[in-house]
């Protein structure tokens, strides 16, 4: 049983900082791109970037977009019709056939891994009954995102007049699809095999990073003469996930190392702290009744990966006084550990000891101030009568005569 006192349940203010002021980091990378950007995705910080608001064509990472509105518009196991669709030459598809019945789950992977231009428009017909009426759903939807620098003209990303995004406008849309588990686990699939269909597809990811790097996990790929080579990617290591946007890179070769580059320079400014040990002192509160504190505990370590620019502290809230009994091990408070002022782990404070219940001497000596002098007074002084009346009578005995014995 604990009880708190006077300010209650104090929260005591406990600012650590876990580390020195770090080094300063390496400057950003200059890559081989028209544009490009990369920020954390947990707090959208910016780590690195290059005409991050300027407009320019997308090729079919426009396909990003017919993704999250087609999501918005139909059910993944919804049933599709192909409609007729006349390629030219080298566009990437699917390879549907006219009058072909395939889900929409399909159809989302051979978008985003194959990047097959057919499946962008049985889902844009699919959802909305036209291109035409589609690309008008796309363009809403980019204007209720904020996505300011983008603009649509068709679900493909065909070099066309107004069909264009920036990197920020992209990096900014894959962070509302990665809400999504459904994206998070196609955009991380090497290839999947689509069984819905005509006959069973077996699709590659053309994303090159997502086979060959084990921290890669998405996101997109486009190539058209207007646009250049474009890569929207992302990663995650040591719970860290970064997004990139690389537009415009001479070549494929190119456009996957700068995204290699800028990703390895994300993590790089990331470091794994040891914010609390485990059982460590956060607290001691006095105890009610005696005189003596019960120190607090940490109930277990925290390690956290973290930004070098980042401030950790550590907050504890605790009793300002305890009254027995207490078991050792019980909870009796909380440190909340924050990350730039925002919560990131919480964590309880045990008692390190047990408390036993106070006596009652105990609560008279806490309750009286200088009774434990008044009361070794008190025994003194009686000792000092008796002691006195013994050697009145030894003497009187002594003597034979009588003697009037001291009164208290």
């Amino acid at each position: 049983m604990v009880r708190a006192f006077g300010a209650a349940f104090v929260a005591a203010l406990l600012s650590v900082f876990v580390v020195a002021a770090p080094a300063a980091p390496a400057a950003p990378p200059e890559v081989a791109a028209r544009a490009w950007l990369l920020v954390d995705a947990e707090d959208g910080e910016v780590l690195a970037s290059r005409r991050p608001k300027r407009s320019y064509p997308v090729a079919s990472t426009t396909k990003l977009m017919t993704a999250y509105v087609a999501r918005e518009r139909l059910g993944l196991g919804q049933t599709v019709v192909a409609p007729a669709y006349v390629a030219t030459t080298a566009e990437s598809l699917l390879g549907l056939t006219e009058g072909e019945r395939i889900e929409v789950r399909d159809l989302l992977y051979g978008l985003i891994l194959a990047s097959g231009n057919d499946a962008a428009v049985a889902l844009a017909e699919a959802a909305a009954g036209s291109e035409a009426a589609f690309v008008r759903r796309m363009n809403r939807a980019a204007k209720g995102l904020a996505l300011d620098d983008t603009s649509y003209a068709n679900p493909i990303g065909l070099d066309e007049p107004g069909n264009f995004s920036s990197a920020r406008d992209l990096v900014d849309l894959t962070l509302e699809l990665r809400e999504d588990r459904v994206f998070r686990r196609i955009f991380d699939a090497p290839e999947a095999v689509l069984r819905s269909g005509a006959r069973s597809r077996t699709v590659v990811n053309r994303n090159n990073l997502v086979h060959t790097v084990p921290y890669v996990n998405g996101v997109k790929t486009g190539y058209t003469l207007g646009a250049g080579n474009v890569l929207v990617g992302s990663a995650e290591r040591d719970g860290v996930q970064l997004v990139s946007a690389v537009l415009g890179a001479p070549s494929e070769s190119e456009r996957d190392a700068a995204t290699l580059e800028l990703l390895d320079y994300g993590f790089s400014l990331y470091e794994r702290r040891r914010v609390l040990s485990d059982r460590e002192r956060l607290a001691a509160p006095g105890v009610r009744w005696q005189d003596e504190t019960l120190p607090l505990l940490s109930a277990q370590a925290v390690r956290l990966t973290v930004r070098r620019d980042q401030e950790i502290d550590v907050r504890v809230a605790a009793p300002g006084e305890v009254e027995g009994p207490v078991d050792r091990g019980e909870r009796l408070g909380r440190a909340t550990v924050t990350l730039d002022g925002e919560p990131a782990e919480r964590v309880a404070l045990l008692a390190a000891r047990s408390v036993g219940e106070a006596t009652v001497l105990e609560r008279f000596d806490a309750a009286v101030p200088g009774s434990r002098v008044i009361a070794w007074g008190i025994a003194v002084g009686g000792l000092a009568l008796l002691f006195a009346g013994a050697l009145a009578l030894y003497d009187r005995r002594r003597r034979g005569g009588s003697v009037d014995l001291p009164r208290a």
